[in-house]
């Protein structure tokens, strides 16, 4: 132990991080000061007991009224959440911008409304048949998850506040996002039309836990459209009703002020005339402060206006259809294109790749640059493997830990004080990340790499991690196993900082012991082979691995209990043990408090530098995509695979897809024309059936590509029209793509209707293509089959009767197939009788056709005139040669 000097030197050390505050009783008597623990810039005071009467003073973030909550759920009110005045008045930095205690949010959750009393103010009504209300985000006291639970990001946790204009303005639409795993508010404001398409498809992509919309989008006779169709698309979603006057401009544009980091201040620019995302903001940020029981530090955002001009829009039908995200057949299943393309290691990598994936880039630009990079990984072995297996994969949930980092817990617990510890520890082991990543990317070429090397050159990652060592020891680090953290926590604060800390540490060790030797001396009582086991819930306990026959009368001694038993394995306890392990728990919950101190004044020192990390959570996830694109690469070739015409349709937008996001594909295919916006339109095998309801999911798919494409779309369509009769669907086809002909978007339109074939005749942006297919004869030489080649060639099909050669390689009698050969043959003479071409009509699709391909000649020729004069003579040629001859004329007559 130290001497008098020593601990004089280790009080005063002590006082430094722990600041003033009230004085309690010690260890050993002493007295230790309980200061008002702060975290980030704010102080947060403690919570007062409540007198029932009216609050005096200033604010008070922490006051509560949990008694009184707990009594309105027992009386079965569980869907009416709280007013903010019960929890407690919210405020973002200073008293100023302290939100009335007079008025409440008056919260309903729709999807929990049924049998509330008239005393709620934002009813909801319910769609039929809706499922129970998910049961709310969790307070504060997490603390983010390893890089090797990937799979974690994919539970939902986006707050989304959607908010739509009134009057004139109605179809402006303004949303505010917030991930509560990531401290990120995205804003987002555009005009919509009435099938709010791009509502629908920002939300898809959000994937979001919760909906907050105004009370007077679901006034009961009165829901507006917009409601509406986001309860139809998002039925297990939870919604909440918030009054409108939480949708206040003035108020959001306060909020970023005050919470946006200084590093994303250009956002002010950008959203200060959006009133209606300035207005969802105000009411999420309300909103998530009042559910989360914490606020967000000053200048701790990463705010940014996120406009739909910069990437292609994917309508969630395509989505769907393409199987981008989710496997038509099986959700779990990974056969989807984020599936063939994750190879990411981090949970921000993978966010950011079905981001893209879903809205892919349209800037040639930024495309061309991924595209540099994923040659340079794929060139340079020794980088892919130095970044992604060495570095990157290391790194934890960045933006989890930021989210943490930047939230400031209206009350302490044991619980926020342990999660704030762990986080400190999880906060130098990404620092420590830094040099090495640095290192990797010293000598890259590339434009993009060259520029994330230059942003890890950065001051401030080197402050952040020096203040952090000069606390904490150096060995403290991220480990795996419920007990070897604990363990790190324990002793992350260096010796001699805090005297009371270190005797509470030897207290702990000593029980550690104490417990290891009790079971050892219980293995040797009863000549048993246990261990001291640990677990999270259990705390220790003992295991032991015998067969049941080798126990006394088959059972264990009667002072053990909570026996359990899998196969061979006993896990059990004793009263000793468990008194041992809450002796564990009071020493370990005196060691959080201490340390927990400790943490607070170093998170306030360090807190001005922590936006770096903002930069490295970008730069991290982001070359975890590109290493994943490499990846993907070096094991897979994406050629279509040519399997049928559905599969060739969507490997065409799936590529385009791919080049979008800056995924390599083979040169091939990286001559494209970027596209705004992909729309399709693929049959499935339930599309053959002859209904009314297949039939109208067909006229609302078309009718939304139609409402909603440019020139500037890929639009693909695959078997329209098979819903209704053979005439019907021939027309409606026909009308589609005149249409789209006219619309000048890049369509291709698969058919099994011959007929549409001819209207290349018509139109001379029109090409024809087809599947080839080979007629093979039986060994026994009696039957013929059809080969598949997988083949595209141009012009259309040959093939006649497809139907009936498929049909007699089937096992349909012989009889059946000849009588349909004979039918076949009498329908199409009829047919072909009635369409047989005047002279007249023959000359006119000939003028037509020429009149149209001089239209387009004199628009887009860059012929120099020579090749023009060549030109326009094979034109003649081609003219003439489809007029008919006088010969002719007098033959068909």
């Amino acid at each position: 132990m130290a001497g008098a000097g020593g601990r004089a030197a280790a009080s005063a050390a002590s006082e430094s991080y722990t600041g003033r505050g009230s004085s309690t009783p010690g260890v050993g008597g002493r007295t230790e000061h309980t200061p008002r623990y702060t975290l980030g810039l704010l102080q947060t005071p403690h919570s007062s007991e409540s007198t029932g009467g009216a609050s005096s003073g200033a604010a008070r973030p922490g006051g509560s009224s949990g008694e009184g909550l707990a009594a309105r759920r027992a009386a079965g009110n569980s869907a009416v959440k709280p007013s903010v005045s019960e929890r407690g008045e919210s405020y973002f930095g200073d008293k100023s911008s302290c939100v009335e205690n007079a008025n409440t949010l008056n919260l309903t959750s729709s999807s929990s409304v049924r049998g509330l009393n008239s005393a709620c103010i934002g009813k909801t009504p319910l769609s039929s048949g809706r499922s129970g209300c998910r049961s709310h985000t969790p307070l504060m006291g997490y603390s983010v998850t390893s890089s090797s639970a990937v799979s974690a990001h994919t539970v939902a946790s986006v707050i989304v506040a959607v908010v739509e204009g009134r009057g004139l303005a109605r179809g402006e639409v303004g949303m505010a996002s917030i991930d509560l795993k990531n401290p990120e508010m995205i804003l987002s404001q555009f005009a919509d039309n009435t099938t709010y398409a791009k509502v629908i498809t920002k939300l898809k992509i959000l994937t979001p836990l919760e909906i907050i919309m105004s009370n007077t989008a679901c006034d009961a006779g009165n829901t507006t459209n917009l409601f509406s169709l986001i309860t139809e698309h998002f039925k297990n979603v939870t919604f909440t009703t918030v009054q409108r006057k939480y949708f206040n401009e003035t108020k959001g544009l306060e909020y970023i002020e005050q919470l946006c980091a200084s590093e994303f201040s250009t956002i002010f620019m950008e959203v200060q005339s959006k009133y209606y995302c300035l207005a969802a903001a105000a009411a999420l940020l309300k909103y998530v402060e009042f559910i989360q029981n914490a606020v967000y530090a000053p200048k701790s955002l990463k705010v940014r206006f996120q406009g739909s001009e910069k990437t292609a829009m994917i309508d969630s039908s395509s989505a769907q259809n393409l199987e981008l995200v989710i496997n038509n057949r099986d959700s779990r299943n990974g056969h989807t294109l984020l599936g063939v393309l994750n190879y990411t290691k981090t949970p921000g990598g993978s966010r950011r790749l079905r981001s893209n994936i879903l809205e892919p880039l349209v800037d040639a630009e930024t495309i061309n640059t991924r595209l540099d990079c994923v040659q340079e990984l794929l060139q340079d072995e020794e980088l892919f493997f130095g970044l992604q297996g060495g570095i990157i994969s290391k790194f934890l949930d960045t933006e989890q830990l930021l989210s943490v980092l930047v939230q400031i817990p209206k009350q302490d617990t044991v619980k926020t004080a342990e999660s704030k510890i762990t986080n400190l520890i999880y906060l130098k082991h990404t620092l420590e990340l830094v040099e090495p990543l640095k290192a990797a990317l010293r000598s890259c070429n590339t434009q993009l790499l060259k520029a994330y090397y230059n942003s890890l050159e950065d001051t401030r990652f080197g402050i952040i991690l020096e203040k952090i060592t000069s606390v904490i020891n150096d060995d403290t680090r991220y480990t795996k196993g419920c007990l070897s953290m604990r363990t790190q926590k324990c002793y992350a604060v260096k010796p001699n900082i805090n005297e009371f800390l270190d005797i509470a540490r030897r207290t702990y060790t000593e029980i550690v012991d104490d417990i290891a030797g009790m079971i050892t001396q219980l293995a040797e009582k009863y000549s048993l082979p246990m261990k001291t086991s640990f677990s999270s819930a259990r705390g220790f306990f003992i295991q032991m691995n015998a067969d049941c026959s080798t126990l006394p009368n088959g059972q264990l001694p009667s002072e053990f209990t909570k026996i359990t038993k899998m196969k061979n394995t006993y896990s059990f306890t004793s009263a000793d043990l468990i008194k041992m392990n809450e002796r564990c728990q009071e020493s370990l919950r005196e060691i959080y408090h201490m340390t927990y101190l400790i943490v607070c004044k170093l998170l306030n020192e360090i807190y001005e530098h922590i936006h770096c990390l903002y930069k490295l959570s970008d730069i991290v996830s982001m070359l975890d995509m590109l290493l994943s694109f490499a990846h993907a690469c070096t094991l897979s070739d994406y050629g279509p695979n040519m399997s049928g015409k559905s599969t060739y349709l969507k490997q065409i937008a799936l590529c385009q897809i791919m080049a979008q996001i800056g995924s390599y594909v083979p040169a091939e295919y990286c001559s494209f024309r970027i596209a705004e916006q992909i729309f399709t339109r693929i049959g499935m095998d339930d599309d053959i059936e002859t209904n009314a309801s297949t039939f109208m999911k067909e006229m609302k798919e078309i009718t939304y590509i139609i409402q909603n494409a440019n020139d500037k779309s890929l639009i693909i369509i695959d078997e329209l029209g098979r819903g209704t009769s053979a005439e019907e669907g021939i027309g409606i086809c026909y009308a589609a793509c005149e249409y789209l002909l006219n619309l000048k978007a890049f369509t291709l339109f698969a058919t099994h209707f011959l007929e549409l074939c001819h209207i290349d005749a018509l139109y001379p942006n029109v090409e024809n293509y087809h599947f080839e297919v080979q007629h093979v004869r039986s060994s026994a030489g009696n039957k013929e089959k059809i080969a598949y080649t997988y083949t595209l060639s141009k012009g259309y099909t040959e093939e006649k009767n497809y139907g009936l050669k498929a049909a007699e390689v089937s096992s349909l009698p012989s009889s059946i197939i000849l009588d349909a050969k004979e039918i076949t043959s009498h329908i199409a003479q009829q047919i072909l009788h009635r369409q047989k071409s005047t002279p007249e009509m023959m000359k006119q699709r000939a003028a037509y056709q020429l009149a149209m391909r001089l239209v387009q000649t004199a628009r887009n020729s860059r012929l120099d005139p020579d090749s023009l004069r060549v030109y326009l003579k094979a034109l003649k040629k081609k003219y003439e040669a489809s007029c008919p001859t006088p010969r002719e004329n007098d033959e068909q007559q």
